[in-house]
């Protein structure tokens, strides 16, 4: 079967589409483990408290640092959706995204995800490759 040739809009469109994904799995490969490897080990435990503090001691900061967390978060999110079709490392990343963002009852679904078995292995793996301690779950 012979395939149609693309005309150059879409050939243009399918090579920036592939740029991205190789953008994407490399940045993946590199900004994933170096984050994961930056948490503190208490992280998943301590962290909901920290935020409800910060909150309490300065509104206006908490106000900025939500709308930038959820941005960040909102990109690592979709990013990893992207991945689960795309090379890279989709679970991680939405994990990430997740754990960035604020919403309601976000602590209950981090905890879901981390305590899997294959989550909580992959995320100790990439510290101990960093000589780091694993995450107290």
């Amino acid at each position: 079967m012979v395939l149609p040739a693309l005309t150059p809009h879409y050939r243009d469109l399918v090579e920036l589409l592939g740029l991205v994904s190789v953008l994407t799995f490399v940045g993946s490969l590199l900004a994933i483990p170096w984050l994961i490897g930056r948490l503190p080990v208490d992280y998943f435990i301590q962290h909901r408290r920290k935020v409800e503090e910060r909150h309490k001691q300065h509104p206006l900061a908490a106000r900025i640092i939500f709308v930038v967390r959820n941005g960040f978060g909102t990109l690592f999110l979709l990013a990893g959706i992207a991945m689960l079709l795309l090379p890279g490392q989709g679970i991680i990343t939405i994990l990430i995204g997740i754990s960035l963002m604020d919403f309601p009852r976000k602590h209950l679904l981090v905890d879901a995800l981390i305590r899997r078995p294959r989550v909580a292995k992959t995320l100790n793996w990439l510290r101990r490759k960093q000589n780091k301690t694993p995450f107290a779950l």
